[in-house]
């Protein structure tokens, strides 16, 4: 089974309007619609923004819902030049920015006592999804890089340059790295699909409102196409 998780509603609107033969439950105060998505099992649940909602999120799938994958699609800031706004980014690792333990003489965004810095993806999840993107989004950019989280909305060029630094992040958003870190936990793969919604800078507040709902259509027009191809 698939879990699909989305930080807001307007991210899993219309994939759940694809579904059919849908049960709810109501768990933590989130809603997870459990059915069938192109032929295959999924549940698709809204997390609420955030890494504490998200990774709260992610372990319940696990746990009550036994899920073997976990995808998390929405939206994005971008922190590259050549990342533009409607663009997608496939997840090849996670990181969490607002993460600063270095006094302890950890890297910047390395959790303590954690055998690593990011929390790779999977790798076959990665290759369908952009397989499945130049297909059903041929008009935009698919990209494979890092996501950076935070429970920061990016919207300041100095704090972007100084993320995109530090991290080499592809873009920023608020959910990735705790699905990243509860997936690796657990050992299941994992895949963070980020439209572009924003240039994570000083025009972030009026990019984010334009262009949200396109990112947000590309976004889910991926993830339907890749649970069509799925064969976890």
């Amino acid at each position: 089974m698939l879990g699909i998780i989305g930080a807001m509603d307007e991210e899993v609107a219309k994939i759940k309007e694809h579904m059919t033969e849908t049960t709810i439950e109501k768990i933590a105060g989130m809603e997870f619609h459990k059915g069938i998505l192109e032929g295959k099992d999924v549940v698709t649940v809204r997390s609420g923004i955030g890494k504490v909602n998200a990774g709260i999120c992610t372990q319940i799938l696990i746990d009550h819902f036994g899920v073997n994958a976990v995808i998390n699609t929405g939206i994005a800031g971008s922190l590259r030049g050549d990342i533009k706004i409607g663009d997608i980014v496939l997840s090849t690792d996670t990181v969490q920015h607002d993460m600063d333990a270095s006094g302890f003489g950890y890297s910047y965004g390395q959790i303590p006592r954690l055998d690593t810095l990011s929390f790779p993806a999977d790798e076959k999840l990665i290759d369908l999804a952009e397989k499945c993107c130049r297909e059903v989004n041929p008009h935009i950019n698919v990209f494979r890089g890092r996501v950076v989280s935070g429970d920061q909305f990016v919207s300041e060029q100095t704090k972007k340059d100084t993320i995109a630094n530090i991290f080499e992040g592809f873009c920023t958003e608020m959910e990735g790295a705790a699905i990243g870190q509860v997936a690796y936990l657990n050992k299941i793969p994992y895949l963070v699909i980020r439209a572009i919604s924003d240039n994570a800078d000083d025009t972030a507040g009026i990019d984010y409102d334009t262009f949200e709902k396109q990112a947000i259509e590309n976004s889910a027009k991926l993830m339907i196409a890749m649970t069509a191809a799925y064969e976890g």
